[in-house]
């Protein structure tokens, strides 16, 4: 669930992007889990999924790397949290459980919120192979 103002745009790193809808000081909590709002999918439950339902997962969710396979699950945003993009210098980061994230620098109004995937997502390089974004 996003803590903090923000909206959707163009983004110049791919499609759509999560926009700062106001400053964020560094250290300030952004998003945070929230179970109820957000919602899970086990991963021996989505390898049962359609392809197109697989896609959905993979380019809107992400599958938790803090836990061991068999365990893992794809967290998937109720909110526009889903259009946070990947940047290799991002200006969030995550507390490495994939539950909080915080801003690592100020962040202005209107700036592009981005994180980097390979902080908590297990799928990262499928996702950017996928997105054709190297």
């Amino acid at each position: 669930m996003m803590l903090v103002k923000n909206y959707i745009a163009k983004s110049k790193i791919h499609g759509i992007g999560l926009f700062a809808g106001e400053f964020i000081p560094k250290g300030k909590l952004i998003w945070e889990w929230k179970k109820g709002f957000d919602f899970k999918i086990k991963e021996k439950d989505f390898k049962k999924f359609p392809e197109s339902a697989k896609r959905w997962v993979l380019h809107y969710g992400y599958l938790d790397n803090s836990k061991p396979k068999g365990k893992r699950e794809y967290f998937i945003c109720a909110d526009d949290a889903r259009f946070w993009n990947h940047l290799n210098k991002p200006n969030t980061g995550d507390d490495k459980t994939g539950t909080k994230t915080i801003a690592i620098r100020d962040i202005k109004k209107g700036e592009e919120l981005t994180c980097d995937y390979f902080d908590f997502d297990e799928d990262a390089e499928i996702k950017l192979k996928i997105r054709d974004w190297r």
